[in-house]
This record gives structure tokens, C-alpha cells and sequence, in this order.
């Protein structure tokens, strides 16, 4: 699985604006909206909160991984933001999130749906590349970033 093939660029925001884990939430899923990813933001908005209230996605290390499955899209959906200031996930190390990557699948791809959790979970335990996502200046940079790591 390749980034590329799931996130684009008009799905990245620096920073987000949101200051708390819904705002995060409802922004991320604004931008696939926008971006004509997915159909029904409103449902997407629903099932991610609901996945979220269960348990926290604020997986540590300043990152959160709020996601969900929705028929909203019949692909594997990805949105990536950098809050302006870090967002409180919950996360079991208790540091705030930097970063939040949102990700959404229709109920019928829950293989490619774990596939990319791990994905971007492998990427972010590597400290180099951690901290270049969360010194992201631009929306550009951060896609790059993570287009850049399917090489």
C-alpha cells in the first residue's frame, strides 16, 4: 500500500485550527469533503466521534489516529493536519497530539484499513521522520513527507 494512493495533497492542512480532538476531527473530515473523497461528511463526522469516544486514538508520542468505517467513500481515505497548537487525544503517554492523521474506510475494506494504521504507526515510531511531521511549515511539506516515504 502506498501513501500516495490514499492521501492527496488537498487532504493536508498546516496548521489545523481545530483546538480540541473534535474540532480536529470535523476539520480533517472537512478537507476530504472538500476534496470530494468521500460523500457524506456528516456520517463520516459521526462514526469517527463515536470510534473515538470507545477509545482514545492518541496512540503517544504526540500522535493521534482518529479513524472509522463509513460508506462514505468506496475507497481507503486518508487526511492528515498539524494543529497550530497541540490537541489533548487522551494519549496513554499523556503528551498532547502534534499530529493527527484521520483515516476512513468503507466497512468491506477492513484489511486495507488495518494495513494503513500499521503503515503510518511504522512511520511515526521513527524519530526523524516523527520530527520532520511535526516541523512541517506547509501543507506542501507535510504531503511531500509523507508521499516521499512510499520510496
Amino acid at each position: 500500500m502506498k501513501i500516495r494512493d490514499i492521501l492527496k495533497p488537498s487532504s493536508v492542512k498546516v496548521p489545523l485550527n481545530a483546538m480540541s480532538k473534535r474540532a480536529a476531527i470535523d476539520e480533517l473530515v472537512d478537507l476530504l469533503d472538500e476534496s470530494g473523497a468521500i460523500d457524506d461528511a456528516a456520517q463520516l463526522k459521526e462514526v469517527v466521534w463515536e470510534r473515538e469516544q470507545q477509545r482514545s486514538t492518541g496512540i503517544g508520542e504526540g500522535l493521534a489516529i482518529p479513524h472509522g468505517k463509513s460508506d462514505c467513500s468506496p475507497d481507503l481515505v486518508m487526511a492528515i493536519g498539524r494543529p497550530a497548537h497541540p490537541i489533548d487525544f487522551s494519549s496513554v503517554d499523556k503528551k498532547p497530539a502534534r499530529l493527527v492523521v484521520l483515516l476512513a474506510s468503507p466497512p468491506s475494506r477492513t484489511a486495507d484499513h488495518i494495513q494503513a494504521l500499521g503503515k503510518i504507526s511504522r512511520l511515526m515510531v521513527r524519530p526523524e521522520f516523527r520530527e520532520q511531521a511535526y516541523a512541517a511549515e506547509t501543507s506542501e511539506a507535510l504531503y511531500q513527507l509523507f508521499a516521499g516515504s512510499d520510496q
